[in-house]
């Protein structure tokens, strides 16, 4: 009896080990900047969406999100192309978050508040053009469109958005409350099914948990995928080829052009950013030749 009960202890302590402390998915996926004391501890200490110089920086970019995966490139880029500028500092959260950080001029991440002013923020059409009053001038510089993620092998066998609908799908769901892709996912939702799919998705669903709102879909989502929380996450096209890109045990479902929505990225440069010249500089480098060769290596188009 004494044998048994060890051995259905040794058991609980494999599940526990196996399951509870699964760490080997989790991001940062971007390459850390070098320092003395390199100390990310996976599900403890650990800030994917904050890159960079954060003491005294010579430019300030906000993000959209879902653009993480080109920041390494683009930063070491810009840096090349404008060497006057080594110390510079990103945030890759979601739109509406950065929106309200403006807005309110401060964010706290765990214990860390940030109080830095974004010299350019980037965002979708809508919400850049919804913003314009903070802005000295505005461009766009590259577009993105919808796919579905799902785990390597697809074992819910999804094929369309109409999938989704299903009763054994779990669904992992970027809340439309701040997250711009929500509101086109939505869009798309009636494309494909009508209001009835959109309402199953995100009413019927929702209330049973077998739709999840992320808060930071970027990254809840294919963690969700990976760590098989979720069946099938509707992400845009980007960020399931990233995935696939960096040998992630993931799969990307296409939509068709008629069920599916276009996106556009725009930058603003900030009326009230506090490095001008900087903020111009880089505006520039955005519809360079360099940088929409970088977006097109991570799956965004650029015209």
């Amino acid at each position: 009896m004494k044998k048994v009960s060890i051995t259905i202890l040794m058991s609980f302590i494999t599940m526990i080990t196996t399951y509870a402390q699964e760490h080997r998915f989790d991001p940062p996926w971007n390459i850390p900047p070098q320092s003395a004391v390199m100390f990310t501890v996976p599900g403890v200490d650990n800030v994917p969406d904050l890159f960079g110089n954060i003491n005294d920086p010579q430019l300030v970019v906000f993000f959209a999100g879902n653009q993480f995966m080109c920041i390494d490139d683009i930063i070491a880029a810009f840096k090349k192309q404008y060497p006057q500028y080594q110390r510079i500092f990103a945030e890759t959260l979601p739109p509406g978050i950065l929106a309200n950080q403006i807005e309110g001029g401060s964010i706290t991440i765990g214990n860390m508040r940030i109080t830095l002013k974004p010299d350019v923020y980037t965002a979708g059409k809508t919400r850049i053009l919804q913003m314009t009053n903070l802005f000295t001038d505005t461009v766009a510089y590259a577009y993105n469109k919808l796919a579905i993620m799902v785990h390597k092998g697809n074992p819910k066998n999804i094929r369309s958005l109409k999938d989704l609908a299903g009763k054994d799908v779990k669904i992992s769901m970027p809340n439309p409350a701040w997250e711009g892709i929500g509101r086109r996912i939505e869009e798309a939702y009636v494309k494909a099914g009508g209001e009835k799919l959109k309402n199953t998705i995100m009413e019927t669903k929702v209330k049973d948990s077998s739709t999840y709102l992320t808060q930071i879909h970027h990254r809840q989502s294919p963690m969700r995928i990976l760590y098989q929380q979720s069946d099938a996450a509707p992400v845009w096209y980007s960020e399931a080829y990233y995935q696939q890109m960096i040998n992630h045990p993931v799969e990307m479902i296409t939509i068709p052009d008629k069920e599916n929505i276009s996106a556009t990225y725009m930058a603003g440069l900030m009326k009230a950013a506090p490095h001008p010249q900087a903020a111009k500089d880089f505006m520039q480098f955005l519809i360079s030749e360099t940088a929409k060769n970088i977006y097109q290596k991570y799956g965004f188009t650029t015209n």
